[in-house]
């Protein structure tokens, strides 16, 4: 590391909603350890949530998640890289030795870490370090569009808990980035007819360019009504697969109306902390209806870095404003008001 300088530029939170760009030392690496320069870095609703106290995030902070970088150095146990290689970052670290992790349930470790989000900083730096064990190669992808490669994961989990049988009708309730990674997912995976519903503008016609889904449904942002009767009108049984996608908790509440008897809704948004739903237990025991929750992913990597660097699930256009690091204010209100269906932040 003697080429490279002593401190970096980085976004750090002391709590939430009180953040600066200030210059702080490179990561020391630990055993096992990879240095990369960071390339780019995704910015998602998360960060939002982040941002204000909803989240799960631990403070002090640099955030960042969705990180794509350059090796630039690794500690000398590191084996399978060299400098130079081009690499997406799992953010996760586990404990390995908890109830949950004994059970080969690593997602609800007990001492679950995440680079960017709880316990170890992430990737909107100059610099940051990951364990080898968490980086994966990529070669064809920009690296602003692999910046999708961790948002993606996070829904090829929800698809692994989905377990789509061949054949399966899906009605997946908004067109975010996740959305848009889950609805190609579903498309390869055993649904054979899949309708995205979602508020009519930008989002939804990129779905319709990406080929994202067999029906779309663009809902009126004033009173949706008409469009929602519409949607049971077509499919008078319901669905197999309702994924709800938007974070709308309304929506969710709403959404187990429209599952198929023997069903499954599948809460896949992010969701204010102090949201609630009502559901009828009678329908969901008279219909055997499956409710799954899906958050974030592990070991689901692998398998995304192959779907979408090969091409196999399109990510043009997703990713559609860029900022650099002085200009998180923007970034952030952009994900906030929405004109931003993906942002990220590039470094030089």
């Amino acid at each position: 590391m003697a080429n490279l300088p002593k401190t970096m530029k980085a976004l750090r939170y002391e709590k939430p909603e009180v953040w600066g760009i200030v210059e702080v030392p490179l990561p020391t690496l630990r055993p096992g350890d990879v240095l990369l320069k960071v390339r780019a870095c995704g910015v998602c609703g998360t960060d939002l949530h982040i941002h204000e106290g909803e989240f799960i995030a631990e403070f002090p902070l640099i955030p960042g998640h969705e990180t794509i970088g350059e090796v630039v150095a690794f500690s000398e146990d590191v084996k399978g890289f060299k400098i130079g290689d081009r690499v997406a970052a799992d953010n996760s670290e586990l404990c390995g030795h908890c109830f949950y992790c004994r059970r080969g349930e690593e997602l609800l470790c007990e001492d679950f870490k995440a680079h960017g989000v709880l316990g170890l900083d992430g990737g909107f730096a100059e610099y940051a370090s990951y364990p080898q064990g968490r980086l994966f190669k990529i070669e064809n992808l920009s690296d602003i569009d692999a910046t999708l490669i961790e948002p993606a994961s996070c829904a090829m989990h929800g698809l692994e808990k989905i377990a789509p049988k061949p054949g399966s009708h899906a009605l997946l309730i908004g067109a975010g980035p996740t959305g848009l990674m889950m609805a190609q997912f579903l498309k390869h995976s055993g649904v054979s007819r899949l309708t995205i519903a979602a508020p009519g503008g930008p989002k939804i016609d990129l779905a319709k360019s990406l080929d994202a889904a067999d029906y779309y449904v663009p809902l009126s942002r004033s009173d949706p009504t008409p469009q929602w009767e519409q949607i049971k009108k077509d499919n008078p049984y319901g669905f197999d697969i309702v994924v709800e996608a938007s974070g709308s908790a309304k929506v969710l509440e709403d959404a187990i109306h429209y599952v198929r008897r023997g069903g499954k809704l599948v809460c896949y948004g992010v969701y204010p902390n102090a949201a609630r739903v009502s559901w009828p237990p009678a329908k969901i025991f008279g219909d055997e209806i499956t409710i799954i929750g899906s958050f974030s992913e592990t070991f689901m990597f692998p398998a995304t870095v192959d779907y979408l660097d090969s091409g196999k699930v399109k990510t043009k256009g997703i990713v559609n404003k860029t900022f650099k690091l002085e200009q998180w204010g923007e970034a952030l209100e952009s994900i906030r008001n929405k004109s931003a269906i993906k942002a990220a932040i590039v470094f030089d």
